[in-house]
């Protein structure tokens, strides 16, 4: 009787999911958002007075703060960051669960939801080239390379991405807008730095990283196309990094050390191999909201650097991995500075300021 009551309470509240969704509105874009830019409208855009241009410009990408994230990175320019889940329900809550420690260290938040519907995360059964035309359509819109961050299918999903912005799948490709969650009438998009006409394939991720993106995930139909791929990155990023658990059973990586196992450029792209401990679990290791709120765990990410003498001693954590969210972090933070600083450089270049 009480597993019969259960079910009609889940249908019954399935069924109000339904309801809510009928009911929904598409959400309103802000002025500009949905119209193509004009050359060098983004540039134009950016109103961050020159004293905050001047502290982030003096930023050290390398080493990045909580001060200089909360009084500097947080007031200016920020890039976006497109989180992509596994294939299993309900999985995403672990993406979403990452996506919210960023928030409470600092990444401001409109930055990784969804504009449109504010979801979290992408799912991997998403057309790639859909999110290739939204890489692009952000790059166009905000003037800054986007990052991604692929877990278990969702990595193999991010270098389906990769490979898609690099021409080896589908041409050409349709911006897509996030406001219409739909294809727009044009495959090129205005370069917000040089004001030029480019086509989508091309454009660029500034960072993205994929974990448990193993052999396991590539047996789904939509990511056939991805054997013999996963771990060859191409230019269409230009930092990457590949996290192995070992022994992973879900992306039957036994050993995150073996040559099958690691990550390598194609071509120019920056490419890093991290092993993770065979403590973490496939399923949970982006679960990391609270580290954000453990005094030690936080100051041992904030400070983390790979290949400092505390990277090899990570803290005690009762959920997650703490290594693959420090190193993620670190790299998001480098590139954050990173962007915001090209743009600032750009906006000054064009009006000749110094």
């Amino acid at each position: 009787m009480y597993l019969a009551r259960r079910t009609r309470v889940a249908l019954l509240l399935v069924l109000v999911a339904i309801i809510a969704a009928g009911c929904a509105t598409r959400p309103v874009a802000p002025e500009g958002a949905a119209a193509k830019p004009q050359p060098h409208a983004v540039l134009n855009a950016v109103t961050t007075d020159r004293a905050l241009e001047d502290r982030i410009l003096a930023l050290d990408p390398e080493h990045v703060t909580e001060d200089d994230i909360r009084n500097t990175l947080a007031k200016g320019p920020t890039p976006r960051i497109l989180l992509i889940h596994g294939g299993i329900w309900p999985v995403y809550l672990a993406m979403t669960s990452f996506g919210r420690f960023m928030v409470a260290m600092g990444y401001p938040e409109d930055k990784i939801r969804h504009p449109g519907d504010k979801r979290w995360s992408h799912s991997p059964y998403e057309d790639g080239a859909q999110i290739a035309g939204l890489v692009a359509w952000y790059y166009e819109h905000d003037g800054m390379h986007p990052m991604m961050i692929g877990h278990s299918q969702g990595g193999v999903e991010t270098v389906k991405v990769l490979y898609e912005l690099a021409g080896r799948f589908t041409s050409p490709i349709q911006v897509w807008n996030p406001y219409t969650d739909a294809a727009e009438d044009r495959t090129s998009i205005v370069d917000p730095i040089t004001g030029n006409e480019t086509p989508v394939i091309g454009v660029v991720a500034s960072y993205a990283s994929a974990v448990g993106a193993g052999s396991a995930s590539i047996i789904m139909p939509n990511q056939w196309s991805m054997a013999n791929r996963v771990y060859l990155i191409p230019d269409s990023v230009e930092e990457f990094t590949g996290y192995s658990i070992e022994n992973d059973i879900f992306a039957l990586t036994p050993s995150g050390t073996e040559d099958n196992n690691r990550y390598r450029a194609n071509g120019r792209a920056l490419v890093h191999n991290v092993v993770l401990p065979a403590t973490y679990n496939h399923i949970t290791v982006p679960v990391s909201r609270s580290m954000a709120d453990d005094p030690g765990v936080r100051a041992w990410i904030s400070a983390y650097a790979p290949g400092s003498p505390s990277a090899a001693s990570p803290p005690d954590t009762p959920a997650g991995g703490v290594l693959w969210v420090a190193d993620n972090w670190y790299k998001i933070k480098k590139h954050w500075v990173l962007e915001a600083q090209g743009l600032i450089r750009a906006k000054r270049a064009l009006s000749g300021e110094r």
